[in-house]
């Protein structure tokens, strides 16, 4: 069963990273980089979202964590399976462009 946004600001530091292997201020930072690009993208127009950004982000971190098919994100999020993927690969294309994160490339991996 997914976790909406609002509900996870009762949970405490560890109970989040066990939910979405992430610490609080990456989150919020990741919420910050959606909420700029989601307001520049409706800024144009256009119908409003199912989820709000924050529900969108919770839904790809829970597709990330547990590898689920889109079929049961959306589910569970109460979308389409193919609004489930087109959500998710915008917050995960969003994220990257943003260059905020990135993983460590292969020779520190290797160094390490």
């Amino acid at each position: 069963m997914e976790m909406r946004y609002e509900e996870t600001k009762r949970l405490t530091d560890e109970q989040l990273c066990r939910l979405t292997g992430l610490k609080r201020p990456v989150l919020d930072k990741m919420l910050c980089v959606l909420r700029t690009a989601h307001a520049l993208k409706k800024a144009r127009g256009g119908r409003p979202n199912t989820l709000s950004v924050e529900d969108t982000l919770m839904m790809a971190l829970e597709y990330l964590r547990e590898y689920r098919t889109y079929f049961h994100v959306g589910g569970n999020w109460g979308i389409s399976e193919s609004y489930a993927y087109k959500q998710i690969r915008w917050v995960e294309e969003t994220l990257i462009r943003s260059g905020e994160f990135s993983l460590p490339g292969k020779k520190e991996l290797l160094n390490s």
